[in-house]
């Protein structure tokens, strides 16, 4: 992830890379080890969106949008049910039985978010930054997206300052232990 553009288009184009990732799994056999490699590159795509969403994005909502609490508190919801999800596939085999179901019920879930957040979040953030605002947002989630986790933390803050301070720490960490168990984070 890092394609460039304002925040709108930087997370738009995560949300497409993410369901192509979908499609590749679905077109793997059940239980092939490929479907591992590529679910352990879905989950790392989808912390590293979801903490900079945290860090960056979410905080500017509840700035500029009217009701801008309430709707960045639906969307942390979403990424803390996503999130245990993400937690319980990386803990499974492909093999295991409950594998592909959690594939399913999580593919379900990540599509009713990236629709919430394109048909309601995106339209209410265009209309209330500038578009220097939303390139200035654009830059700062694609520069968490490089130090960020890589993998789901359950325990760890959602919102700003603590989540700043403690994921790029987190970040160091999961990219050493990508680097060592052979699991490739540098998509």
């Amino acid at each position: 992830m890092g394609h460039g553009g304002n925040v709108i288009a930087e997370l738009t184009a995560d949300h497409r890379e993410v369901e192509e990732l979908f499609a590749q799994i679905e077109g793997q056999p059940v239980g092939h080890s490929d479907r591992r490699q590529l679910v352990d590159q879905l989950i790392s795509e989808l912390v590293r969106h979801s903490v900079a969403e945290e860090m960056h994005l979410y905080p500017s909502v509840r700035r500029h949008v009217p009701d801008g609490d309430e709707l960045a508190d639906k969307e942390i919801a979403d990424h803390g049910r996503i999130e245990r999800m993400l937690k319980d596939l990386e803990e499974r085999d492909a093999g295991d039985p409950e594998f592909n179901d959690l594939v399913a019920k999580l593919k379900f879930a990540v599509a009713a978010h990236v629709r919430a957040e394109e048909s309601e979040l995106f339209p209410e953030l265009t209309a209330s930054c500038s578009p220097e605002e939303l390139n200035t947002l654009g830059q700062l989630v694609r520069r968490a997206k490089e130090t960020v986790p890589t993998r789901p933390h359950h325990s760890m803050p959602d919102t700003p300052p603590a989540n700043k301070v403690l994921a790029p720490g987190a970040g160091l960490v999961d990219r050493l232990r990508d680097l060592l168990s052979g699991r490739d984070s540098s998509s």
